[in-house]
């Protein structure tokens, strides 16, 4: 199935749309004292959290622990973020340093 630019450039702004609208509808409805509800303020403080646990629970789900590298990689990809981040604290560093890590690791080391 082919799409033509017309039907291609619609499917776009339409994702557009929703993808703004998602990301905004939050702040038009929840400004003001609205923002200040106890259940706004706990989900502020534990999604942070939460996604990250869930990203890494993602992340650790197929890797052997008992076959291969035993997960060596990941092992040592994870402790250099959190060194890295309890260090510096930049965020990007930690991630893009575990991420040429985790990369040099599995290509060349544990290959």
């Amino acid at each position: 199935m082919s799409l033509t630019s017309m039907q291609t450039f619609i499917i776009i702004a339409m994702v557009a749309i929703g993808t703004m609208a998602t990301r905004f509808l939050p702040f038009v409805l929840l400004k003001g004292e609205k923002s200040k509800h106890a259940s706004i303020t706990y989900l502020g403080e534990v999604l942070p959290y939460s996604a990250i646990g869930l990203l890494v629970v993602y992340c650790l789900k197929d890797v052997g622990f008992t076959a291969g590298s035993r997960g060596l990689p990941e092992i040592i990809s994870i402790l250099l973020i959190v060194f890295l981040h309890k260090w510096k604290g930049n965020v990007l560093l930690s991630i893009g340093m575990g991420t040429f890590a985790y990369m040099v690791l599995v290509q060349l080391i544990f290959n």
